[in-house]
């Protein structure tokens, strides 16, 4: 009887080792903790780069327009182009028209000067002479547009598809509306000059 108890405390003995040796191993082949796959995050989207705008210092005040160079890059580049060598410092608003327009970027001063050479005309759908303060292409016809410009004194709907628009007044449009008022003589040309002293780009 003692040898039957010895006997089956041997084996439960070496049952529990046995058991005890297996669950070692099992814990040994588990798989370390690996850390958790985030995604990578987004790259940020850079914000769309604000458009440049052209500050007109006249002998009657400043203005501010912004040019679209997003949607009429060609048309606002020649302005920016022409600008930034101080072609329009000087010059004078040679055409003015009470409740419509006024116009400049003329070196002679009655309206048959130009830069010495033509752009094709570039329209948006988005850009329309809808109100007051839209800077706009002068021309003579199709694609003959070059230096000079107008900027609306009320909405000119009847020039869509005909004069590229490239820029609105943001500030100061008082001053364009009182450059509107100013007498005129024959022409249209203002009787006292309104002089463009200089126009700056800021971007």
């Amino acid at each position: 009887m003692y040898f039957v108890k010895k006997r089956f405390r041997l084996m439960a003995l070496f049952l529990l080792l046995t058991l005890l040796v297996f669950t070692i191993a099992c814990a040994g082949n588990q798989a370390a903790p690996q850390p958790e796959n985030k995604p990578a995050p987004s790259a940020a989207v850079p914000a769309a780069a604000e458009n440049p705008t052209a500050v007109f210092t006249t002998s009657m005040g400043t203005f501010i327009v912004e040019l679209f160079v997003d949607k009429v890059p060609a048309t606002a580049n020649n302005f920016i182009a022409l600008a930034e060598k101080k072609f329009y410092d000087g010059q004078i608003f040679h055409r003015v028209i009470d409740s419509f327009m006024i116009q400049g970027g003329d070196p002679k001063g009655n309206g048959t000067g130009g830069p010495g050479y033509s752009i094709l005309d570039e329209f948006h759908p988005q850009l329309r002479h809808d109100g007051p303060g839209v800077l706009s292409m002068a021309n003579a016809g199709p694609n003959t547009g070059g230096s000079q410009f107008f900027i609306t004194l009320v909405p000119t709907s009847w020039l869509d598809g005909k004069h590229a628009v490239f820029g609105r007044v943001v500030s100061g449009m008082e001053v364009v509306q009182a450059i509107g008022k100013t007498p005129t003589g024959p022409m249209d040309k203002p009787k006292q000059d309104v002089v463009i002293q200089s126009v700056v780009i800021q971007k």
